[in-house]
């Protein structure tokens, strides 16, 4: 087969020249908002409250990793693209679950990735000592607070994105 028949071949099988098409999501299982919307505000609420007084750029890189370690695709798109909204870098983003191996993220917010890794993945070893007291080392008690309510609400919402399958819309 010839390189033109290779790539029209591949066109019509996509529609595109060369380029895969989308394929679709999973379906929803279900609508949280609408079937348990008193819990569904209440998380609403949370969320607006775990973020108080934390850096919005800090607090965006917290949910995208606690997201991408979770799995959950609609959380890591609307979090990724509030986190590029607010100035954030893709290379930080997309170096996110290699943060140690790379130089381009702060002390703080190297305290504030592990803290997400290590109250995400509990049953690997639950908080050490060392995690946490670099993570106190870097915050106020009151920001630590604040951290760990942030770190626990974008874990709630992963769950809830995950089990009912909430996608992300195609772009």
């Amino acid at each position: 087969m010839t390189t033109n028949e290779t790539q029209n071949e591949t066109q019509n099988e996509t529609g595109t020249s060369g380029a895969a098409a989308h394929v679709p999501a999973p379906a929803q299982r279900l609508p949280m908002a609408r079937l348990a919307p008193a819990f569904y505000q209440a998380m609403i609420a949370v969320d607006r409250a775990s973020r108080e007084g934390l850096d919005p750029a800090l607090a965006e890189l917290v949910k995208v990793h606690a997201s991408m370690i979770n799995g959950c695709a609609f959380c890591i798109d609307m979090h990724a693209t509030d986190a590029r909204k607010n100035g954030e870098q893709d290379h930080r983003l997309l170096s996110l679950p290699a943060w140690r191996e790379t130089p381009w993220f702060t002390a703080r917010e190297r305290a504030a990735l592990a803290l997400t890794e290590s109250v995400t993945l509990l049953t690997r070893g639950h908080v050490p000592d060392a995690v946490y007291d670099e993570a106190a080392a870097q915050f106020e008690p009151a920001e630590l607070a604040q951290l760990i309510a942030l770190i626990t609400t974008i874990n709630a919402w992963n769950r809830i994105g995950v089990s009912t399958r909430m996608s992300p819309a195609a772009k």
